[in-house]
């Protein structure tokens, strides 16, 4: 069952959730390898929720230590490179706090990688010290598709696949 629609139930998304979060989980047992989690999180991720635009991951730059670099994704071309504190992403890095955008061209200081973006989330990614080693980004090209549903599932399962 892909979940397709902004305007499902709330219950049947956070079902869907369950559902990859289980997928997910299978595939990567006893993978040790931080790009392959990522990379593996955002390709059954984008498969799993068709109204996701872009997926993907920025990681924390290791030699700029307030600087996200794009890592893996799924979706058109992403920005290379983001400071901590520009855009949504940035937000998320620096505040280290799940943002949820009902509508990016409203948002202040949005980075448009894509026009064709609406509304995103962005959940920070923390290894198991606390310490944060990247952001997963979400994009949708509708407005408001992201909500608290979203907002618990992706920190949980980030939680368990990095934590």
């Amino acid at each position: 069952m892909a979940y397709a629609a902004r305007d499902d139930r709330p219950a049947d998304k956070a079902a869907r959730y369950a559902e990859v979060e289980a997928e997910i989980l299978a595939v990567l047992d006893g993978e040790p390898n931080r790009t392959a989690r990522m990379a593996t999180v955002a390709s059954m991720l984008a498969d799993a929720f068709p109204a996701f635009f872009w997926t993907g991951f920025y990681v924390v730059d290791p030699d700029k230590a307030d600087e996200l670099v794009v890592g893996p994704y799924q979706g058109t071309l992403g920005c290379l490179r983001i400071a901590f504190g520009r855009g949504v992403c940035g937000a998320a890095a620096l505040d280290r706090t799940t943002q949820i955008v009902d509508d990016v061209h409203a948002f202040p200081g949005h980075i448009a990688c894509d026009s064709r973006s609406a509304s995103e989330i962005v959940v920070p990614v923390f290894d198991g010290s606390g310490a944060l080693i990247a952001v997963l980004d979400l994009d949708a090209t509708v407005t408001s598709a992201f909500d608290a549903v979203d907002a618990q599932a992706l920190e949980g399962l980030m939680a368990r696949v990095f934590g």
